[in-house]
């Protein structure tokens, strides 16, 4: 009896969180040891507090770790690869019971609906000549939301719809099988030189199918469709099957900022399989029209509760049949002639020829003092040598120049 009190409290002195399993109870050790909380057991965020002003006047982030996280996509650099130009996307948004979970701020759904809107926004940046709509999976059910069109402010408005509709309010059970063919019924149609992708976001353990979900897997692989999965809450071996099955990614976030880091990364258009087919596309360069009254447009949005004709003051014009639009890029509805102007064209080339990651440098190894970029000096901060032209940047500047500029200036000077 003495041998086994001693056991016991020689057990509880080693595993502090006696109802935790062993190995969670060590982490959980870990982490106490490393002062770090979780991101549910934090309190409130002064967010305010870590914008700090130099003694030159400029304001910078005291906490640069979401920045790091950003230049960690770039440090994969492949070179120059072929990826798919044109892209058709659905994202499939679960809505069953477990999105209104409050482990994510405010609750899963509205973090996940806040950041989906900030990847359309990115993912419109960066693939302007292509085209996206939205899922929603609910009490067993798929409904589309949005269809595939490339005018982000459409497929926003509809996910406001969400938070404001009771129509929307999660609900049931999510159906990955009723979603996934929902996106494939439509997919399958798609051109086969562009790239066709599925991206879920996922906040349910379980799915509720009518059928085989393998069967469905089989046809979506058939047709290359590719399943991206993330999840909101953990590891599903279904998941990592479906998309191990059909070149996608699966991930598990961590916390929100992960969910978004995350979600930036399927906003770069992922690498085209070897066969993949190589085809010439005709597209039309529209002019603009400037009118002073408004005149009908054939994009079929409508302004009017009623929903009638669009009337707009101005448009594009299609150089092959006149017919006019109300922005782009879009298809024509008459001819059917892609109409982009030259800057979504030339946004849609950076992926081929991407900025290689520049090289991280202490402070003793920095070949200078300033930023070339910003001429913000370092002092103790690491630099970023580009190694074409030798120059070095600060880690905003980095940032930048990978996510937004797509060029190096010093290169280019």
């Amino acid at each position: 009896q003495q041998t086994t009190t001693n056991s016991s409290k020689q057990q509880t002195a080693t595993n502090p969180h006696p109802h935790l399993p062993a190995h969670m109870a060590f982490n959980a050790e870990a982490v106490a040891e490393d002062g770090h909380t979780q991101r549910w057991e934090e309190g409130l965020e002064a967010t305010w507090e870590s914008v700090q002003e130099s003694a030159d006047g400029r304001l910078s982030l005291e906490d640069q770790e979401q920045q790091r996280r950003k230049r960690r996509r770039h440090t994969d650099y492949e070179g120059r690869v072929r990826r798919g130009m044109m892209r058709y996307t659905y994202i499939v948004l679960d809505l069953s019971v477990n999105m209104g979970l409050s482990d994510l701020r405010p609750t899963r759904l509205q973090c996940a609906v806040a950041n989906i809107k900030n990847f359309i926004s990115e993912f419109f940046e960066q693939n302007p000549i292509s085209h996206l709509g939205i899922i929603v999976t609910r009490n067993r059910r798929a409904d589309r939301l949005s269809d595939l069109s490339g005018n982000a402010g459409r497929h926003k408005a509809a996910l406001n719809d969400l938070t404001t509709l009771k129509e929307y309010t999660p609900l049931g059970e999510a159906s990955m099988q009723n979603a996934l063919e929902l996106a494939h019924r439509s997919l399958k149609h798609m051109p086969s030189h562009a790239s066709r992708e599925v991206l879920v976001v996922l906040g349910s353990l379980t799915s509720c199918d009518p059928a085989d979900i393998f069967e469905t897997l089989q046809e979506l692989k058939r047709d290359r469709i590719r399943v991206s999965i993330i999840g909101l809450a953990a590891s599903v071996k279904v998941c990592q099957t479906i998309c191990t099955t059909t070149n996608g990614t699966y991930d598990v976030i961590l916390d929100d900022d992960h969910l978004t880091e995350l979600l930036q990364r399927h906003a770069v258009p992922p690498l085209c399989a070897q066969d993949t087919e190589a085809s010439l596309l005709r597209m039309g360069f529209p002019t603009h029209l400037t009118e002073g009254l408004p005149t009908p447009c054939v994009c079929g949005h409508s302004t009017t509760s009623s929903g009638g004709v669009n009337f707009v003051v101005g448009g594009y014009i299609c150089p092959q049949c006149h017919s006019k639009h109300c922005d782009l890029p879009v298809e024509c509805k008459t001819c059917g002639l892609l109409l982009v102007s030259s800057p979504h064209l030339a946004r849609s080339f950076h992926h081929l020829f991407p900025v290689a990651a520049f090289t991280e440098q202490t402070a003793a190894d920095r070949v200078a003092d300033d930023c070339f970029a910003c001429a913000a000096s370092f002092d103790k901060d690491s630099g970023y040598l580009c190694e074409k032209c030798k120059h070095v940047f600060c880690l905003n500047c980095d940032v930048y120049i990978h996510d937004v500029l797509f060029n190096c200036p010093g290169c280019v000077h």
